[in-house]
């Protein structure tokens, strides 16, 4: 299967778009057709393990990864990923994507990627540039997860940039604990200078001449792929079981996990609605009110992994309609402030005992404050982060400690350490010669 351009004619197959990242353009790159798959040859599959070498083959077909996807699938997706009735709410469920290493949904598209780099790049002749370096722009959970997939795998550099003073202590020592082949940089400035620096970066051809790029970000279409999985998990599990088809509510920020899911409903998966959660970075609400797309500074919200004015997944999105009004139609997005984040955090813990991060509260937010009319069948709410993550935060809203998963423990026992940088594109490049000199 070929992946083209969101911006132009530009086309690679999978592996090349898995290594590049971004397309020359500056496009991001999709697969020329979503398969349709045949609900049949999913049966007696059930963990996203064991559905990824069927669900995602017709990608993989006629690459040098084919007969390896269902490796890459055991290796990366080696944890429980479980749908859990929530208390105390007929018909309302959480996706639990906190149980992998770094505490975070992104653990499933970083392990995939890395797994899928690491046997590329054993196939491939030495690049003559030196190592593969791993950009990485992060609001908060993203580059943990990144940094920790690809911590000490050979040919592989990664440089990761967050905005300082953005994400919570916790979040930040698990972006700055690796060392070894890991560099860590805080950036003063926003998610969305990050993200403008990395797009910078591999615009630069001059750069691209010295230096061999590729991203880990969600505009990684390698990132996107394995997502669709716990969706196609989730709702099969759901259906089989039932015989309808659930919703979903998927906090978002860049729109990749939001984008996973309406991939996997294109591709035919049992799935109904898809309501998507932001917090006060209002881009997306706004634009499906007004139909103009406006990327604004980003605004700092509880929800850092989610605060992103310029959500890079949209070009992406809109790939999948073919008019404003379809889109409309098929996409629905409702903005939750900080107050009620921790309203939702209180009121949650209080009448069921669930504790949420600050992020999965924005789609139990949204839950809650759907019309009558729209909360009709069965919900499930995306859990994207574990929240010990948020201790500073959760903590004083439900007055209780929470308990600190193993390996998010393990983590944070390590020694930190990090630069902080300008936003700025040479500043960035300095430090990408640097790493593979």
């Amino acid at each position: 299967m070929r992946f083209h351009s969101t911006r132009s004619d530009f086309s690679t197959d999978v592996t090349g778009a898995i290594m590049a990242g971004l397309a020359p353009d500056g496009g991001l790159l999709i697969p020329e057709r979503l398969p349709r798959l045949d609900l049949a040859s999913l049966e007696g599959l059930n963990s996203p393990a064991e559905l990824g070498p069927v669900v995602l083959a017709p990608f993989f077909a006629g690459s040098s990864l084919t007969d390896q996807l269902g490796a890459i699938c055991q290796d990366a997706l080696n944890f429980p990923m479980p749908v859990r009735a929530v208390a105390g709410e007929d018909g309302l469920f959480v996706l639990e994507l906190f149980h992998g290493p770094t505490a975070a949904f992104k653990d499933v598209g970083a392990r995939f990627l890395a797994a899928s780099m690491e046997r590329i790049l054993a196939a491939e002749a030495e690049d003559p540039r030196g190592p593969l370096v791993i950009l990485v722009a992060t609001s908060g959970d993203t580059g943990g997860a990144v940094a920790a997939a690809f911590h000490r795998r050979e040919g592989i550099r990664v440089v990761v940039l967050f905005p300082k003073g953005q994400v919570s202590q916790r979040q930040q020592h698990q972006l700055t604990c690796w060392g070894d082949n890991v560099v860590s940089l805080a950036v003063e400035g926003s998610f969305d200078a990050c993200q403008a620096m990395v797009k910078a970066a591999f615009t630069d051809k001059a750069l691209g001449a010295q230096v061999r790029l590729s991203s880990a970000n969600s505009i990684n279409v390698g990132r996107l792929m394995p997502q669709t999985l716990y969706y196609a998990s989730a709702a099969l599990t759901h259906f089989r079981d039932t015989g309808r088809r659930p919703n979903f509510i998927v906090p978002t920020g860049n729109l990749g996990n939001a984008l996973a899911c309406h991939w996997a409903r294109a591709m035919g998966l049992p799935i109904g609605e898809i309501i998507l959660a932001t917090n006060a970075n209002r881009t997306i609400p706004d634009f499906l009110v007004t139909g103009d797309w406006q990327p604004r500074a980003s605004v700092t919200t509880l929800a850092s992994a989610m605060d992103v004015g310029d959500p890079s997944n949209m070009e992406r999105l809109n790939t999948l309609y073919s008019t404003f009004d379809e889109l409309r139609g098929a996409v629905f997005a409702y903005p939750v402030e900080d107050q009620e984040i921790l309203a939702q955090i209180k009121a949650d813990y209080d009448q069921r005992g669930q504790i949420w991060c600050p992020h999965t509260a924005t789609a139990a937010w949204t839950y809650a404050h759907l019309p009558p009319s729209q909360r009709q069948g069965d919900w499930i709410l995306v859990a994207t982060a574990h929240a010990a993550k948020f201790e500073d935060t959760v903590e004083p809203a439900i007055g209780a400690t929470i308990p600190v998963p193993e390996a998010l423990r393990a983590i944070l026992d390590l020694p930190s350490a990090f630069d902080t940088v300008q936003a700025t594109p040479e500043a960035l490049t300095k430090v990408i010669i640097k790493t593979v000199e």
